[in-house]
């Protein structure tokens, strides 16, 4: 069975400070809380390849995997999914922007699917990644608003 999960958040920043803060993988591990660390493993025009590994969850378990992620600016669109897909059977996600109100919609929609033998199942990974995409959200609009106004 599959899942889906949509958000946005209002960002008041212009789209072009908005994309290069968002889309600078390099920086993530500043700029979410719920990433240690990113390894970069092939870059090629405007796709990327990149291991992203989370900060232990309070039972310390390390959640690891590799994703490609692929920008489209004159879109206003990125496109990631996980290449190892662990619990999943697949995860896409798709970030897209907006000018809007003189600032910037930052949008996530995610689409999933969970293997029988996942350690949860989709009703709890849909509110899980719910809850912590309005947390992301709201720490990612606080920093691009500092960094648009400096």
């Amino acid at each position: 069975m599959a899942g889906s999960t949509d958000n946005s958040v209002w960002i008041d920043a212009p789209f072009d400070v908005v994309w290069k803060i968002t889309n600078d993988l390099r920086n993530w591990p500043s700029l979410f809380t719920e990433y240690a660390s990113i390894d970069v493993l092939e870059e090629e025009g405007n796709t990327a390849t990149f291991r992203l590994t989370m900060v232990p969850d309070p039972d310390g378990s390390i959640w690891s995997w590799v994703s490609k992620r692929t920008w489209d600016k004159a879109g206003k669109r990125a496109a990631a999914h996980r290449v190892e897909t662990g619990p999943f059977e697949y995860m896409k996600i798709y970030w897209d922007y907006a000018e809007e109100n003189g600032g910037t919609r930052m949008r996530w929609q995610q689409e999933f699917a969970v293997k029988p033998e996942a350690p949860f199942d989709l009703a709890s990974i849909t509110d899980r990644i719910n809850k912590n995409t309005k947390i992301q959200m709201a720490v990612i609009k606080e920093k691009v608003e500092q960094a648009a106004a400096a």
